[in-house]
């Protein structure tokens, strides 16, 4: 297998880091420039890489009609289509309150999804 260099650019802080990594298929072979977490955020980019996903759901009887929703940890990107598919068949109950969990180990991932605010009935 060949040995891939590439640059990323480090999110984990403002600064924004430019990493250059060197590695083998999904193996990480080095990391060069940023600090610490730059690393770790290189490593994980590369091999699993996750993203909070924020979005919305339909709500009846509530002040408006969607209840804005989250992941509550970072989801495999690879599965975020999958999980809006899944986002768009659910219909809440007005009222919810914030940080209600709407849904528990969505898609066997372990994470939950959850109400962003609050949502008074009509």
């Amino acid at each position: 297998m060949a040995t891939i260099e590439e640059k990323l650019i480090c999110v984990t802080c403002p600064k924004g880091c430019t990493l250059m990594v060197t590695r083998e298929g999904k193996t990480v072979l080095s990391v060069e420039n940023g600090c610490k977490r730059g690393h770790e955020y290189a490593r994980q980019e590369l091999t699993d890489p996750r993203r909070m996903v924020a979005s919305s759901v339909k709500i009846k009887g509530g002040i408006h009609p969607l209840m804005p929703v989250y992941t509550s940890a970072p989801f495999p990107k690879p599965r975020i289509p999958e999980l809006l598919a899944v986002l768009r068949k659910v219909e809440l109950q007005a009222p919810v309150s914030l940080d209600h969990v709407v849904m528990t180990d969505v898609l066997g991932s372990g994470i939950d999804i959850k109400a962003s605010r609050e949502m008074r009935k009509i």
